[in-house]
């Protein structure tokens, strides 16, 4: 059986979703499969199996086909790192801080855990699905491309094209990519995904023909647009989310720094009817919540700074001495909750630096050069802060702060997520040319 890549035409065009999508309708003929991504761009991340640290993503397309995690799903990530670095994770481990221009320079070197990762699961799975990254046809980092081009080419896997028809200009983005690939990659492509298509799908029709006629292109699905409030990778798909308030009775301030970090942390309030939430990002009136969350933090001392600079921090230490509205630290918003954080060993800042944090907790933070990666059942931690104090949580009456993600799953979310899938694949299956995808693969 061959593997299978997932090229978008664009970033955000669906790939991550279409990933497990593909698995799931391949795992339901009698085939194991894996989802797999070379290198990821993301500050969310969750703790694999294994104990390593991979992308929510692939966290998430694991979980979808219920298969187990490791770092083999996600060999290489990049988060946001000190001043215009990148923190590097290979292998599941914090590896180092590099410049861009580092990280180009030194891509030849990730190459063997790239590939080592790929060949354990292929070796394990009858399939592995592997997920692209942003457009594979960017023509001056097609030779720096771990994601799309190096791993077709590597594994000769074969090729589907996932084009967002919301974002405009689908054909020209199905066009171009496919005569920008190289020659003896466009001959795996097996064909296209027209994805978030919006209203009435008979008005493609045309366009069906255009791009098998037309382009020479198989067609292998046009996809209806379909809110999931599942897997948030990015900010980008957190704008996607939808949520129902009208019978809400709980009002939910998350506040939304500039590195805000593990957004599926909100997954179970998003899916919950009685909850409400809004991400706020400015100094807005808070007055009216019924309660307030910190999030985790990429960059906790900058999204502290940023706290400061936009008011919110004020706003903050009034509404805790008020002691009228629960105020809730998760990872880095719990560091946060401290009195000080201090970098004396230069984790997330250029110069050994102490600033003040918010007082709440009469404790501080110390940043360590060893990063905590821990997975507890539906919890897990990944931080360098560490306050000995309180090595855990902090608990008080309008307070609480916890190093713990996955802070808010519960039996009923975990039956909501399951069913949401189930859902979500059977509704898209009878949008799909199985036939042709399973004939193109077997």
């Amino acid at each position: 059986m061959h593997n299978i890549s997932i090229f978008g035409t664009s970033s955000d065009a669906g790939k991550s979703t279409v990933t497990w999508l593909v698995g799931r309708i391949i795992q339901e003929y009698g085939y194991s499969v894996a989802p797999f991504k070379a290198q990821n761009v993301s500050n969310n991340a969750h703790v694999a199996d294994d104990g390593s640290e991979i992308a929510i993503a692939q966290h998430f397309q694991a979980k979808a086909l219920s298969v187990p995690t490791s770092w083999h799903n996600n060999p290489v990530l990049l988060k946001s790192g000190r001043g215009s670095s990148a923190s590097l994770i290979v292998g599941g481990k914090s590896n180092a801080d590099k410049s861009v221009r580092e990280y180009y320079r030194d891509i030849d070197r990730l190459k063997p855990i790239v590939k080592e990762g790929f060949s354990y699961l292929d070796t394990k799975y009858d399939c592995v699905v592997a997920e692209g990254a942003g457009s594979p046809v960017e023509l001056n980092l097609m030779s720096k491309d771990l994601s799309n081009i190096f791993i077709a080419t590597e594994f000769k896997t074969k090729i589907i094209l996932v084009a967002d028809i919301e974002k405009g200009g689908v054909f020209a983005s199905i066009y171009g990519v496919y005569h920008l690939l190289p020659k003896e990659l466009q001959k795996n492509v097996i064909g296209v995904i027209v994805n978030k298509f919006r209203g009435d799908m008979t008005l493609f029709d045309n366009g069906i023909k255009i791009i098998e006629e037309e382009f020479g292109i198989p067609l292998l699905g046009v996809l209806p647009y379909e809110p999931f409030n599942l897997g948030f990778e990015d900010s980008q798909s957190l704008l996607n989310y939808t949520q129902e308030c009208q019978n809400a009775t709980k009002h939910i301030a998350v506040i939304s720094y500039p590195t805000m970090a593990n957004y599926t942390d909100f997954e179970p309030l998003l899916a919950d009817t009685n909850s409400c939430i809004e991400f706020i990002s400015a100094n807005i009136d808070l007055s009216s919540f019924d309660s307030i969350i910190l999030p985790g933090s990429k960059r906790v001392i900058d999204d502290l700074t940023w706290l400061k600079k936009s008011g919110l921090f004020k706003q903050l230490q009034e509404h805790y001495r008020k002691g009228k509205i629960k105020i809730i630290g998760i990872c880095g918003g719990y560091e946060m909750m401290h009195n000080y954080i201090e970098d004396s060993d230069s984790i997330e800042v250029q110069t050994p630096t102490k600033v003040e944090a918010l007082g709440f907790i009469d404790a501080n933070i110390v940043f360590k050069k060893d990063k905590i990666v821990r997975l507890n059942g539906d919890k897990y931690e990944i931080h360098h802060g560490i306050s000995t104090t309180y090595p855990n949580e902090y608990r008080s009456t309008n307070i609480y702060g916890t190093f713990s993600h996955g802070l808010f799953v519960d039996e009923w979310f975990k039956m909501y997520e399951k069913e949401s899938i189930e859902l979500f694949v059977e509704k898209m299956k009878s949008h799909l040319n199985i036939e042709r995808i399973l004939k193109s693969v077997l």
